[in-house]
């Protein structure tokens, strides 16, 4: 069982404290729960970025941001994660306006796509944007994140649990592609990478570090804009027995990427009902996804398929 750090309660977002100053960059922090990590951040009076590939949907999301916290400050960069260029591009705008990155937060996911695509840059889908996507974008800004001794954040899922493993032969699932399987596996990259990243930075002596977290199963439009008219049906009535709002499934986000007691290298998540729901506190998580070999093959793939160099390693 994982040894709890908060209590029967958990972490709430009221034991954050004062943010002014900070910068936060959030991928996907247009809608759902990284609207809503957005939104607890700026209510402290922190200053957020919203990475998102629409700019009408990053405008209105701006809007409303300054409506529900105005104590914050609210900007965005245009990024499409299924585009290494324009990952660099976005990259790029986020440099330009700032020297340092207080958090930066990879949020933003696909789910389950019915049939097997590929991004710009031939990655499967699901992998390309969940993973490769962040991995570019925080080698491209790490620099940032170190003059602040800040943290790079990822948010996983308690699907990695369905991932047994990676496939190096196969990492692009061009034999026995499966919605699921796709999905598992990126999310268990997510995870295996912040844990891989957490080690180096402390073995190079960085000042930054790496957090995991899971939103449980929170209600967002994650479940029916990837999956199949079919599948997103059946997550729909899941949604309605099961699901938690948003704005809790957003708490862990928050605690990673601002909360005092949140310890580098952890894995933090909501913890009852499967780890649906419930107190937000250390999460469990796979021997798939605590296996430092992978972890580090994991990392080396990435780099030959990206081409990405960090800085600070």
């Amino acid at each position: 069982m994982t040894k709890r750090q908060f209590g029967m309660r958990g972490w709430k977002p009221e034991q954050l404290g004062d943010l002014s100053g900070k910068n936060y960059v959030i991928t996907g922090g247009n809608s759902g729960i990284g609207l809503e990590a957005a939104r607890m951040l700026g209510d402290k009076g922190a200053r957020v970025t919203i990475a998102c590939r629409n700019e009408d949907k990053a405008r209105e999301a701006v809007s409303e941001l300054k409506q529900k916290a105005p104590s914050g400050a609210y900007d965005y960069a245009l990024m499409d994660l299924a585009s290494l260029a324009s990952v660099r591009d976005g990259a790029s705008q986020i440099r330009a306006t700032r020297d340092r990155i207080d958090g930066l937060i990879n949020n933003a996911g696909i789910m389950m796509i019915p049939a097997r695509e590929l991004t710009v840059d031939g990655f499967e889908t699901q992998f390309g944007v969940n993973h490769l996507g962040h991995f570019v974008l925080d080698a491209a800004l790490c620099d940032l994140v170190e003059a602040a001794s800040g943290r790079f954040v990822s948010v996983a899922s308690i699907a990695h649990k369905y991932a047994p493993g990676f496939k190096f032969d196969d990492l692009m699932l061009e034999r026995g592609y499966t919605p699921t399987k796709a999905y598992a596996q990126s999310k268990l990259a997510n995870l295996v990478y912040a844990l891989e990243l957490n080690r180096r930075l402390e073995k190079s002596g960085a000042k930054s570090s790496s957090f995991a977290c899971h939103p449980g199963w929170s209600s967002t439009n994650l479940q029916t804009t990837g999956p199949g008219a079919i599948a997103g049906l059946v997550l729909t009535l899941a949604n309605a027995l099961f699901a938690q709002p948003a704005a809790k499934g957003a708490i862990p986000t928050v605690l990673c990427a601002a909360g005092d007691d949140a310890e580098a290298g952890g894995y933090y998540g909501p913890t009852q009902f499967r780890d649906f729901k419930g107190p937000v506190d250390r999460a469990s998580m796979t021997r798939a996804a605590k296996d430092e070999a992978a972890a580090k093959r994991l990392w080396d793939e990435s780099e030959k398929l990206t081409g990405a160099k960090w800085s600070i390693l």
